[in-house]
């Protein structure tokens, strides 16, 4: 099955050699400008179907909080604010994106969300997170985000950078599915076409691999099944202490 996979992936790959040329030539610059509003519209769909999943993940916040002081939340990839009403009230939000337009959508979720304070939205991508100083928060979020990052294992270190020590970053993140099944065929088709869809987006990370071999004190991972389309329905869920 696998020369069959990969001979079928060829072939989109060349189906899609026009998006390629696009992206080259900077034409791809105009639909991150209209991504924004995709992923808006996604998020309330996806959180709709998440939420039992995103409300037991986040009610372990309660175990990282400082001895004195608000909780501080580095959110990661925030896109457009879709995890904030899971937050408790009082903690302190910075946001970091390398898409400046999502911060339009994100001032929206900030207005619905007034039990929490919003510090700073930073345009950096995961890899470059020096505007946040080292061990100066006490939680990293990072949800559908390492999916499409250009390197995970730099991300997971600048999380760790900046967490205090004790501190956790906490994930929800969609993964490559089981070699043996026919999800992980499709992922494996359609992913040269998956990619210009979702903006860089890539369904066959094996992340966990990532997170195990990023050097936490405790990992608390889980994978489960999202109720959702085949192509990202295996997630992974949890979070990992420094």
């Amino acid at each position: 099955m696998t020369l069959f996979m990969n001979a079928c992936a060829f072939l989109v790959k060349v189906l899609t050699i026009p998006l390629n040329i696009a992206e080259v030539i900077g034409l791809f610059s105009l639909y991150k400008r209209v991504f924004p509003l995709i992923v808006y519209k996604f998020s309330i769909c996806y959180n709709d179907k998440m939420k039992d999943k995103k409300r037991e993940l986040f009610r372990n916040l309660d175990k990282f909080y400082p001895t004195k002081g608000s909780l501080r939340i580095l959110e990661v990839g925030c896109g457009s604010g879709a995890n904030f009403e899971h937050y408790p009230t009082g903690a302190r939000i910075t946001c970091t994106d390398p898409n400046p337009h999502f911060q339009k959508y994100l001032k929206n979720s900030m207005s619905k969300n007034d039990h929490l304070f919003y510090d700073s939205f930073i345009v950096a991508s995961g890899e470059n997170l020096k505007a946040v100083e080292d061990n100066s928060v006490d939680v990293v979020v990072c949800t559908l985000v390492l999916c499409s990052v250009q390197d995970s294992p730099k991300v997971l270190q600048e999380a760790k950078r900046v967490l205090r020590p004790g501190g956790a970053l906490f994930f929800l993140e969609h993964v490559v599915s089981d070699p043996s099944s026919w999800t992980y065929f499709f992922q494996h088709v359609i992913q040269p076409f998956w990619y210009y869809l979702e903006d860089g987006c890539e369904t066959t990370r094996a992340t966990w691999k990532h997170l195990e071999a990023a050097g936490f004190s405790d990992l608390q991972l889980h994978h489960i099944q999202a109720p959702l389309i085949f192509m990202i329905k295996p997630h992974i869920v949890g979070y990992a202490v420094k």
